[in-house]
């Protein structure tokens, strides 16, 4: 099965129920205006509790470097993914196994922009009304299956998509986060467990490409 990232966690009983349906990763919203934004303390606290092979990954939004370098260590984060308008030169300020760049595609010209990135993969999403993420909208899939780089399909996946979605655009990686939830930052148990069949049943079997991945803690 390929890798599956369940965004937006807020409590440990999501975080864990991800980890027992099969997920690879779990992200932590650190962007105050988001729903699903929770305080960097209570991520640290329920990444304290998970198990080892599952990876944290911090999502921020044209958040200065300094703050994300601060939560990345005192998290004990994994990974890092920047959604929000971060440029190239922001990029390159961190590793670059540990980057996930989040883009709209809309244009030839933003894949040109996605090609240039010093960055362990592209998370392909969807923005609407000035929202980064989060919207329940799926992304540009034509041009999401041109990309270059290692790319994690987002946006609106759900169980109804998500098989057509794995056809279509044939993703290294999914990130799923409103298809699985009951309320805005509150995961559904049954649904977490029938999108993850759907993907397993789709993907068992193929060359699975590690986007997701745990770093060295000193």
């Amino acid at each position: 099965m390929i890798q599956v990232k369940i965004c937006g966690i807020t409590n440990l009983e999501d975080a864990l129920c991800a980890a027992e349906s099969g997920a690879a990763a779990v992200g932590f919203i650190f962007y105050p205006p988001s729903p699903r934004y929770i305080e960097p303390q209570k991520a640290r606290e329920i990444i304290g509790c998970l198990p080892d092979y599952l990876v944290a990954v911090g999502v921020f939004v044209n958040e200065q470097t300094e703050i994300v370098k601060k939560i990345f260590e005192d998290c004990c984060l994994d990974m890092i993914q920047l959604h929000g308008d971060e440029s190239s030169e922001y990029c390159r300020q961190f590793p670059t196994r540990l980057v996930i760049k989040a883009l709209e595609l809309k244009t030839e010209e933003d894949l040109k922009k996605a090609a240039g990135l010093a960055v362990a993969a592209i998370l392909v999403d969807n923005r609407q009304a000035g929202l980064y993420g989060g919207t329940g909208k799926t992304a540009n899939w034509e041009l999401a299956r041109r990309l270059s780089k290692p790319m994690i399909l987002s946006g609106g996946l759900n169980e109804g998509n998500v098989a057509d979605a794995l056809q279509k655009v044939h993703p290294a990686a999914l990130d799923i986060n409103s298809g699985v939830e009951s309320a805005p930052g509150k995961k559904d148990p049954a649904k977490i467990a029938r999108i993850m069949q759907i993907i397993k049943d789709g993907t068992t079997g193929n060359k699975i490409q590690k986007i997701f991945i745990r770093r060295e803690k000193a």
